[in-house]
């Protein structure tokens, strides 16, 4: 992990052992993953960004208070109560964004969906 990645979660320190488990689950899944770390989000690449992490930026009703917000892409719409948002920016890319709050919500669903994300990047 390098130290920019740290240094993002400097604004609520509780939700860095949450990234660490989702960076060691993925590295386990997804080969040669480099992250850039940004103002707003943690970018996770392959050949593309596959997935980006980000904190809250603003409240939301219904929304925990603290959590860490997964966003990834797929060519198509996930039907998911786990799912707290998805759009379509563009014709055959949809963005899923999942909210995690604790280490169980890091399952093989999720992580499935994640693999699926880091497959379908590299196919672009």
């Amino acid at each position: 992990m390098t130290c920019s990645e740290l240094m993002f979660f400097d604004a609520m320190p509780c939700m860095l052992p949450l990234y660490e488990l989702l960076r060691a689950k993925l590295d386990e899944r997804c080969p040669d993953i480099t992250a850039k770390t940004g103002k707003t989000q943690i970018s996770l690449r392959c050949r593309y960004v596959f997935a980006a992490v980000s904190l809250p930026w603003r409240k939301v009703r219904g929304w925990p208070k603290e959590y860490l917000l997964v966003s990834f892409g797929l060519p198509f719409r996930l039907d998911s109560p786990r799912i707290a948002a998805s759009t379509e920016p563009y014709p055959g890319r949809f963005t899923h964004h999942v909210l995690l709050t604790q280490p169980s919500d890091l399952d093989r669903l999720l992580l499935d969906w994640l693999e699926s994300a880091y497959r379908f990047a590299m196919e672009k």
